[in-house]
C-alpha cells in the first residue's frame, strides 16, 4: 500500500497526509485484545481494593476504562497512566512490534523516508478520557522533544486511531503549511505538563481538524505544530503513535547506552537518546532487522534499564516567559 504522487506531494507541502484503510479492524485486534487485558488486570485490582463498585465487564474496548473513569476519577486516570507508561516503555510484546513492522505501514513510510528504514522505541499509547481536562495535548512539534542538530532531519510520526477520532472525542489538530518555518521555542511545564508552543508564539494559521476511522494513518513531519483537545464524547478516544526515520538520521541502533554520558559531544547523539532505535527494514542486509518479539525485547530493556543521559534542549518553564 504506497502513498500516491499526491499524498506524498502533501505531505511534503502540508506537513501531513492521512491514508485511509492502512490497517484494517482485524490487523488491530491482537493489539486491542493485549491493551484489553492489561485493563482487565488493573480493573481487578482496583476492585479488590475496593475502589470501584463494579467490573464492567459487560463493556466493551470503547467504553470499560470511561465507565470506570465516570465512577471513580482517581481509579480511571491510575489505570490509564498504567497503560500509556508501558507505550513508552515496559510495552515491549509481540503486538507493538506486529504493528511497527506492518507491511503497509512500513510501505508508506518508505515513500517518505527511503528504502531502509528505522524504528524509534518513542512510541505511545494514548488514552483520552472522556471530560477529562488534562487529557489535552497542547501545541508542540515532535522535535521540541529532540535533540537540536536533528532539527533538519525527517522523523515521521504515525498517528493511528484505535477508535474513530472525531473532533467530539479529541481528533488532532494540525497546522498545515508551518513545518516550513523550523523551529518554534518551545516551554517545559505546559498543559498537563506537556512541552508547550503558546498560541501567540505561532505563526497565524487556521487549524485543521483531522477526522479519522479506525485504521486509517496520519503522517505527520517532525515539524507540524499539533494538538489536541477536550474529549467531550462518552467513549476513550484510543490512540497510538510510531517513529520512523532512515538510517541517515542520527540513531543509536547497536550503541551502548553506556556510551550516553554528560561528556559526550551532542551532535554524535541519537535524536532522542533515552529510548532505544531499531532497524525495521534493510534491503542490502536483512538479517539486521528486529523482527523476532525475543530481539526486540532485549534491545528495549537494555534502554529500559540503563536509561541513558540525554542533555535535553534547555527549554525554559513557560511560567518564566516574559
Amino acid at each position: 500500500m504506497p502513498l500516491t504522487e499526491s499524498e506524498i506531494h502533501q505531505f511534503q507541502k502540508s506537513g501531513y497526509v492521512v491514508k485511509a484503510g492502512v490497517f484494517t479492524a482485524t490487523d488491530l485486534q491482537p493489539f486491542k485484545k493485549r491493551i484489553s487485558q492489561i485493563v482487565d488486570e488493573e480493573v481487578k485490582g482496583h476492585f479488590e481494593k475496593k475502589h470501584i463498585t463494579n467490573l464492567y465487564e459487560e463493556d466493551g474496548f470503547e467504553t470499560r476504562l470511561a465507565r470506570i473513569y465516570a465512577e471513580s476519577n482517581e481509579t480511571g486516570q491510575a489505570i490509564a497512566g498504567t497503560i500509556m507508561g508501558k507505550g513508552g516503555g515496559g510495552f515491549s510484546d509481540h503486538e507493538i512490534l506486529d504493528i511497527l513492522r506492518h507491511p503497509p505501514l512500513v510501505d508508506c513510510v518508505s515513500d517518505l523516508v527511503g528504502q531502509d528504514v528505522v524504528g524509534s522505541s518513542v512510541y505511545r499509547i494514548r488514552i483520552k478520557l472522556p471530560h477529562y481536562s488534562h487529557g489535552e495535548v497542547p501545541w508542540h512539534q515532535d522535535s521540541g522533544y529532540f535533540l537540536a542538530h536533528c532539527d533538519k532531519q525527517l522523523i515521521v510520526t504515525c498517528w493511528i486511531p484505535l477508535v474513530d477520532a472525531t473532533i467530539e472525542n479529541g481528533c488532532l489538530y494540525v497546522l498545515p503549511e508551518a513545518h516550513q518555518h523550523g523551529i518554534h521555542r518551545h516551554y517545559t511545564g505546559g498543559h498537563a505538563g506537556f512541552l508547550e508552543i503558546p498560541d501567540d508564539e505561532l505563526l497565524p494559521r487556521d487549524p485543521v481538524p483531522v477526522e479519522m476511522k479506525q485504521g486509517d494513518v496520519l503522517f505527520l513531519t517532525n515539524l507540524t505544530p499539533h494538538a489536541s483537545f477536550k474529549n467531550n464524547s462518552e467513549i476513550v478516544r484510543w490512540s497510538i503513535d510510531l517513529r520512523y526515520q532512515s538510517m541517515d538520521v542520527p540513531n543509536n541502533v547497536n550503541e551502548d547506552p553506556a556510551t550516553y554520558v554528560p561528556e559526550r559531544d551532542t551532535v554524535t547523539m541519537a535524536c532522542y537518546p533515552s529510548e532505544a532505535d531499531f532497524i525495521i527494514r534493510d534491503n542490502s542486509d536483512p538479517e539486521r532487522e528486529i523482527n523476532t518479539p525475543g530481539a526486540f525485547k532485549k534491545i528495549r530493556e537494555r534502554y529500559e534499564q540503563m536509561r541513558p543521559h540525554n542533555p535535553g534542549r534547555g527549554w525554559t518553564r513557560l511560567s518564566d516567559r516574559t
